[in-house]
This record gives C-alpha cells, structure tokens and sequence, in this order.
C-alpha cells in the first residue's frame, strides 16, 4: 500500500517515528526507554503526553554525546556509570521559577520568622532551580528578623546546571523587574560596562546561603534538623508512591511544628499522620 504525503501524516502517530522532519528516528519503544530511567534515577513519572519535549530534550544529549540513534544512546548510558547520568537528568527536568512566585507564602514565611526574631533559622529550599525562590526567602528572612537575625538557608535541586546558576545569583536585569525598587537597591548589586544589564545579588545576602545536589529519592545528606521547607511544585512530577516516600523523607529532616510550603496544584491529605494543613498550601510537620 502506497500512501500521498497528506494520508502518510495522518496515519503516523503524532510523535512516532514517521513523523517528518525528525533528526532521529524516534518509537514509542525510546520512550518507555527513557520514561523507566527518569523515574529510576529521579523519581519523575513521565505521561505519554510529554513525546516532543522528551524527544526535544534527549536529542540533543544524541548530539552532544555523538550518537546517531536513541538506542545507541541509552544503551551506552546504560553501560557507563558517569557523569552523562546527571546530564540526562539535567536535560528531562523542568525549571519554572521566578521572584516571590506564589507572593502569599512569603507574607506567612514574614509573620513565622518575625514572631520570633531572636531564634537561629534553618530553612531547606529543595528546589532551588537558577535561584529565585531560595533568594525571595532570603530576602524575606533578612526583612522579618532584621540585618542581624540568625538563619541560614541550604539551597538543593537535582539539576546541577541549574544550581550552579542559583549559586551565582546573577540575573538580567528583566528578570528583577518585578521586584520593589526598594528591594533592588537593598539586596542587588546594578551591573556597569561589561555587566551592564545584569544585577547580582549582594554578598550581604548570600553569606546566608548553602548550596548543593540532591536527590529527593535518596536518603537526605542533612544532619542537623529544619525549621522551614520549601518544596514546592515538585511533587507534581511523581506518583503517590513516591510522593510518599518523599515526604517521610522530609518530614525526617524536619523539627516537630516545622512548616512545609508546596505548591498550589499539590495536596497532602493523604498524608495526614505527617502533616496537617495550616493554611493555603502550607503544613506543619507532626
């Protein structure tokens, strides 16, 4: 049987291999392929609406890394325990982030610190992503207990790439736009010459700050227990299961009466004998 262009489009899966202009070949097979991995490497639960941008994302590691095919590929991934892994996970997760996002957890993180201004914060952000998030709670930390209050702040995500960027704390200026002209001034640094059109954020604030990798399906590095967590539009990206498991992790490096912030579309109620629902999208740990 012979088909014309028009019917060979139709009768091709949208993002199956006889799909035009594909550089590589790519099968439904590629993608469970790659869909079993993430979730063992990092927990993420993979739809089979996510086809292009698993495609989108994994060629270009094809390019990189010399392959002509996604077999190839994942079979030599599979074969080597190096650092591709973490390009692999770097490449399929998402980073949607921006200043105060969610503006309403940061007037109940004020209200939390300020009625005790005289006690030494730990706050874990746990998806720090380029850094946003981790330096909107730090400038709310700094505003609430004041240029001599006591916290620290230990920044993680998945995605070194990412994290290396929050670690810098350097932004274009576009992307602090919606910041006060107050806050600007107070806790960003305006780039000149060279530098022209970006803002650092100053040491004053990054002094309080802790960066490094991890992986929220692994057993946690810390020690020393939190008073605050961010962890917010993260559980999104996994099953109950690993929902689960993920927030008995929390919930062990958090002091009793601790507070969890998540994000807007996530819900815990199944997790009651952990954690009780405190206000919009906020829990206290039990």
């Amino acid at each position: 049987m012979f088909l014309d262009k028009a019917s060979a489009a139709r009768a091709a899966p949208e993002d199956g291999p006889l799909t035009e202009g594909r550089e590589f070949v790519w099968s439904n097979d590629d993608f469970t392929r790659i869909k079993a991995l993430i979730y063992k490497k990092a927990g993420i639960s993979l739809h089979d609406g996510k086809h292009a941008m698993v495609y989108s994302r994994v060629s270009r590691r094809l390019r990189e890394t010399g392959h002509d095919s996604f077999k190839t590929y994942l079979d030599w991934l599979e074969q080597h325990d190096g650092a591709e892994w973490q390009e692999f996970i770097n490449a399929l997760t998402t980073n949607l982030t921006a200043f105060f996002r969610e503006s309403h957890h940061f007037g109940i993180l004020n209200d939390l610190l300020a009625a005790k201004r005289t006690q030494a914060w730990r706050i874990w952000c746990s998806a720090a992503s380029t850094g946003e998030e981790p330096y909107s709670i730090a400038m709310t930390a700094t505003e609430a207990l004041g240029a001599s209050g006591s916290f620290q702040i230990v920044n993680s995500d998945i995605d070194t790439k990412v994290l290396a960027t929050a670690q810098r704390g350097i932004y274009k200026a576009d992307g602090v736009k919606g910041l006060s002209p107050e806050r600007l001034q107070r806790f960003f640094m305006r780039g000149k010459a060279g530098n022209a059109g970006l803002m650092r954020v100053k040491p004053e604030l990054q002094k309080h700050m802790e960066f490094l990798s991890v992986n929220l399906i692994e057993n946690l590095p810390f020690r020393e227990p939190f008073d605050v967590v961010f962890c917010r539009n993260v559980m999104i990206y996994f099953d109950a299961a690993t929902q689960r498991a993920v927030l008995e992790r929390i919930h062990r490096v958090m002091k009793p009466g601790g507070m969890l912030f998540v994000g807007h579309a996530e819900n815990f109620s199944d997790a009651r004998n952990l954690f009780a629902l405190r206000g919009k999208t906020v829990y206290e740990r039990l």
